[in-house]
C-alpha cells in the first residue's frame, strides 16, 4: 500500500509564501509522477502541478505559473509546491497525488492512483 502525507499548510497572509511537502511511502512505491491538486469551498478540485521524478520535467496549471513551483528530492519520494505572492483565492485544500504507472504528466484527477488526505492552506486578505 502506498501512503502520501502532506505538511506545511496553513494561514499566510496574502502576498506570503508557504511550502507543501509530500512524502511518499509503501512497499511498492514506483510512481514516476507526483502532482498537487487543490479544492477550494464550493469547487471542483483542480490541478496544479505536476513532476516526472526521473526526467525532472513539471507542468503547472496558468493560474499560478511564475507563483508556485513544484519540486522533488528523489531520494525521499518528496515531492515539494513553493507558493509565492499568495492570494486569497488561492484558498484551498492542497492534495498530493501519484500515478501509479506510467511518466506522462497528467492534469487530471482520473490519471492519478493514489491521494494524500490533503493540508488546508488559507490565504487572508
Amino acid at each position: 500500500q502506498v501512503q502520501l502525507v502532506e505538511s506545511g499548510g496553513g494561514l499566510v497572509q496574502a502576498g506570503g509564501s508557504l511550502r507543501l511537502s509530500c512524502a511518499a511511502s509503501g512497499r511498492t512505491f514506483s510512481s514516476n509522477v507526483m502532482g498537487w491538486f487543490r479544492q477550494a469551498p464550493g469547487k471542483e478540485r483542480e490541478f496544479v502541478a505536476a513532476i516526472n521524478f526521473s526526467d525532472g520535467s513539471t507542468t503547472t496549471a496558468d493560474s499560478i505559473k511564475g507563483r508556485f513551483t513544484i519540486s522533488s528530492d528523489n531520494a525521499k519520494n518528496t515531492v515539494y509546491l513553493q507558493m509565492n505572492s499568495l492570494k486569497p483565492e488561492d484558498t484551498a485544500v492542497y492534495y498530493c497525488a501519484a500515478r501509479r504507472l506510467g511518466g506522462a504528466l497528467m492534469t487530471k484527477e482520473y490519471g492519478y492512483t493514489y491521494w494524500g488526505q490533503g493540508t488546508q492552506v488559507t490565504v487572508s486578505s
